[in-house]
């Protein structure tokens, strides 16, 4: 039987994607909901998966094209595929059950070794192309030996075995197309810094209660919920107070429109191989501190393996970036529009503070907020990042909700 198969349905805030990748031909045997390709939004890479068994009858959009919600991207056909496919299938299906029975007894497994560039999936060669890797350094673990993006993105991250040699004088360049979610990044960060009226505050916040805490209680922490207790979950905790006391920091402008909101949305920045992706945690006033370290945890194995979801990072009331997990000292984050307000972490650094007229070593956090000076006044800026301040230098008052 045939049918069509459609893009998802793109929530309003995206208005298109792109075909990344097609992982099958026409023809080719797949099984029911077997990825058969990716697209790509200026969010996030979605997966069409086959809707039975059978084979795809014709492509009616290729790779890098356009596609909106919903639109018809493919033919398929239910049912069993005969011919060179299920030849083809078989056959790779046995080289794997070889390989593996090889195994079994002691032997090395046997691998084909990696077909050159232009015998790769288009997503592939890009992979190749853009990270400069030699197809026949990289050991393919897809089936018949062929390379995956995995395969690519593992050999860079292994070490290597010898300096890159470069004759004398040679001057490389390298020309490669942005990907769809970085020129939105690049779109979204030039409009809030044009579109925005962004002052900076700055403050720093004393660690060491904080830290004395966590060494106290992770191990109990860890065995009782199943969660490393982190920093994050401290910060999220104080900033959604600090939302509560000063609701304009929570607040977002639309239009000639103030949208005060009643609830409290933080997102978290996390660096993906994509670039950088905002997912959100809902409702944070409910969230215990298990809670939201599970969350930011989920968050960062989703980014990681790029399956966050659109729904994971639409929204959001307020913005947490940390810049210290690549040593960052001190930085100004640019605003998440529509939000009017962004902190940033820093790294933990041990100086010397005046402490009642001693000098103490002390690990100290630089902290700074970027906010939209339209909206919200030095006054509020300052008490919102001062209020932060104050509740992980005493992390008592969170915990006791004064």
């Amino acid at each position: 039987m045939a049918t069509e198969i459609k893009a998802p349905v793109f929530p309003e805030s995206v208005a298109d994607g792109t075909i990344a990748t097609w992982h099958k031909k026409v023809g080719e045997a797949v099984s029911r909901d077997e990825v058969i390709c990716d697209i790509e939004t200026d969010k996030v890479v979605l997966e069409v998966v086959a809707p039975a068994d059978g084979q795809i009858t014709s492509i009616v959009k290729n790779e890098g094209d356009t596609v909106l919600s919903d639109e018809v991207i493919a033919q398929f056909e239910e049912g069993a595929v005969s011919g060179a496919s299920s030849t083809q299938a078989v056959q790779s299906e046995e080289k794997v059950e070889q390989a593996a029975a090889k195994t079994e007894a002691g032997a090395a497994p046997v691998v084909e070794r990696s077909q050159p560039v232009a015998d790769q999936a288009p997503a592939v060669r890009k992979a190749l192309t853009e990270s400069g890797v030699n197809p026949a350094d990289v050991q393919g673990t897809g089936r018949g030996g062929r390379i995956t993006k995995e395969d690519v993105a593992n050999h860079q991250t292994k070490p290597a075995a010898q300096p890159l040699s470069v004759a004398v004088g040679e001057r490389i360049e390298k020309r490669v197309p942005m990907t769809r979610l970085r020129k939105r990044v690049a779109e979204r960060l030039l409009s809030a810094t044009q579109e925005t009226a962004m002052l900076t505050t700055f403050n720093e916040v004393n660690m060491k209660p904080v830290m004395e805490m966590r060494k106290q209680y992770k191990d109990a922490f860890e065995k009782r919920h199943g969660a490393r207790l982190g920093f994050m979950s401290f910060f999220v905790k104080a900033a959604t107070e600090a939302l509560k006391r000063y609701p304009a920091v929570n607040a977002s402008i639309d239009g000639d429109d103030i949208i005060y909101h009643g609830y409290y949305d933080i997102g978290v920045a996390v660096s993906s191989d994509r670039g950088l992706v905002v997912p959100v945690l809902r409702d944070t006033d409910r969230m215990n501190y298990a809670e939201v370290e599970n969350g930011i945890g989920a968050f960062a194995a989703k980014a990681r393996d790029g399956k966050l979801s659109i729904e994971d990072m639409t929204g959001g009331t307020f913005t947490i970036t940390n810049g210290g997990t690549f040593g960052s000292l001190l930085s100004t984050p640019i605003i998440n529009p529509p939000q009017t307000a962004i902190l940033g972490m820093h790294k933990i650094q041990e100086r010397p503070m005046a402490v009642n007229g001693q000098v103490q070593i002390l690990p100290m956090m630089y902290l700074a907020l970027s906010y939209d000076h339209r909206l919200i006044d030095g006054k509020e800026a300052v008490g919102f990042l001062v209020t932060i301040k104050e509740l992980l230098e005493e992390p008592a008052k969170l915990i006791l909700d004064l």
